[in-house]
């Protein structure tokens, strides 16, 4: 198939496009599980449970008039404001603290200078880190440090692609590490892990028995993860991608503006009053733990733990503060009103998810009601028990993570397609293997969903990136690009994936235990 310029599409764009958006692959999946509990209602079937127990259970008939009422009467509250505890509002509220930080400018500024800062021998290494950290500025990674990358290369008289390779392979193939904790990717993650495991009674604990904690289950795994793929991240430019780049042209366009990039006399203000704000944050944190917040007993003797449960909402405010404090003292917030459109802002950018989660949840609701999810996943488990897999968790780890990947070529999103495997991967490889815990199969998950994300083009930012290379090499086409970025993408895989399996072969927790 050609394109209206006369290019021939990849097999991967061709499929792609004839895949529909999430949004409309959950009202099918909605139609289709409504049709399904109508066929298939007073269907009974067994679930052999950890403890050995049997427990039967039977598909309920969505038709019958008691299960319409309750699919209207849940349909906006039950099962999709308040679904699992009010989800929708914790990704929200966490946009508040990370979006000011990105609406005022702090997260950008932050990565020129440190970017402008580093000796050209520690550049690779430096922008492969940069790239994953900036997961946490949502577009900062592709608008800022993309093009900056280039533009470094470009004046140490190199390839400017080998820079931009090296930070595309960050940003979008280690989209899931971060040094940082409880990112608005951690709490979509977790929150939506919990909701998962509970429609089903799936205990959210630990291989190791222990309780997890939604924003931090795979804490441990990604700060790891992030020195790792750092360092391979830079192996890979140093090894295989700049030799190939060296030996090709490139041009250095007559337009090319380093100011555009500097750090500039604000800014630098900017950034010690973030600082300011940073302490400020803090000091209101520790206000809050050792005083209103402080962990007290209850009246049975239960250990209660305020700050803990409210912990997003620290997390934000850690983030608003020096976002706050940068932006007013650049003078992009002079008003009250400015600072509220900023949040408006990054909540505008959070519709789609919103929608999103409408049809999602609401589908996820109606599979628990009907059992239909259940059933599913006692078919999926039964087929893998009877292949044996249960006796290698090993392999179900890695055929999950292939699975997801390979899905990944053509779905794009991380939210949309959590919210379409976890549901039913979560309790299956639950009941094949105990070990298979949602802290496990949500960090396989994160492993798959950012490996491929550089060589397809179905990313969102293929376009863009490309757009940014073809400044300095006007006849770079879509296949050289996913050439370019092919081995990134296959080394983090492997590596990314060894590194779970030793987490899992030693019994190392993913992150710290939850309250």
């Amino acid at each position: 198939m050609r394109k209206k310029d006369g290019k021939k599409s990849s097999v991967v764009e061709m499929i792609g496009k004839r895949i529909p958006d999430p949004v409309i692959i959950f009202i099918i999946l909605y139609v289709v599980t409504f049709l399904l509990s109508v066929f298939w209602g007073g269907l009974t079937f067994g679930e052999s449970v950890v403890g050995g127990e049997t427990i039967k259970y039977s598909i309920n008939n969505m038709a019958e008039a008691e299960n319409v009422r309750w699919i209207f009467d849940n349909a906006l509250l039950a099962n999709w404001l308040a679904y699992g505890g009010g989800v929708l509002g914790l990704i929200l509220i966490v946009m508040f603290g990370v979006g000011i930080a990105e609406d005022s400018g702090l997260l950008a500024t932050l990565i020129k200078k440190i970017s402008m800062k580093c000796s050209d021998k520690w550049l690779p290494i430096l922008l492969v880190f940069l790239g994953i950290m900036s997961s946490v500025a949502s577009d900062a990674g592709y608008i800022i440090l993309i093009p900056l990358a280039g533009l470094l290369y470009a004046g140490i008289k190199k390839n400017p692609l080998i820079g931009m390779a090296a930070a595309f392979a960050g940003v979008s193939a280690g989209f899931s590490a971060n040094l940082i904790p409880a990112t608005p990717i951690d709490v979509i993650v977790g929150s939506n892990a919990e909701i998962f495991a509970a429609a089903q009674g799936v205990p959210f604990m630990s291989s190791r028995g222990t309780p997890l904690s939604v924003p931090y289950m795979n804490y441990y795994f990604i700060v790891v993860s992030t020195i790792v793929l750092s360092i391979v991240g830079a192996w890979v430019t140093i090894k295989i991608v700049a030799p190939k780049l060296e030996k090709q042209s490139f041009i250095i366009p007559d337009d090319l503006d380093l100011e555009e990039f500097t750090v500039k006399p604000e800014e630098n203000i900017g950034l010690i009053s973030a600082v300011v704000g940073l302490v400020f944050g803090i000091v209101i944190i520790v206000a809050l733990y050792f005083g209103p917040l402080a962990p007290y007993a209850d009246v049975n003797g239960k250990m209660i733990t305020p700050f803990t449960n409210n912990i997003i909402l620290m997390i934000t405010i850690v983030f608003f503060m020096p976002g706050l404090f940068y932006g007013v003292a650049i003078k992009k917030y002079n008003n009250s009103q400015a600072i509220v459109m900023g949040l408006a802002r990054q909540i505008s950018n959070m519709g789609y998810v919103i929608v999103l989660t409408f049809f999602c949840y609401n589908f996820l609701a109606l599979l628990t009601k009907s059992n239909i999810g259940t059933y599913i996943t006692y078919l999926g488990a039964t087929f893998l028990e009877n292949l044996g897999f249960g006796e290698w968790p090993m392999l179900l780890i890695i055929g999950f993570i292939l699975t997801t990947a390979v899905i990944n070529l053509f779905v794009g999103g991380l939210s949309s397609k959590w919210l379409l495997l976890g549901p039913i991967f979560i309790p299956m490889l639950y009941r094949v293997h105990p070990e298979m815990t949602p802290d496990m199969v949500a960090a396989a998950f994160r492993v798959a969903d950012s490996s491929t994300n550089i060589i397809t083009p179905m990313m969102s930012y293929t376009g863009v990136i490309l757009a940014y290379m073809r400044k300095y090499k006007p006849e770079f086409t879509l296949g050289n690009l996913i050439g370019v970025m092919f081995p990134y993408s296959v080394v983090f895989l492997i590596v990314w994936t060894i590194l779970l399996l030793i987490f899992f072969q030693l019994g190392l927790p993913l992150g710290p235990a939850g309250v």
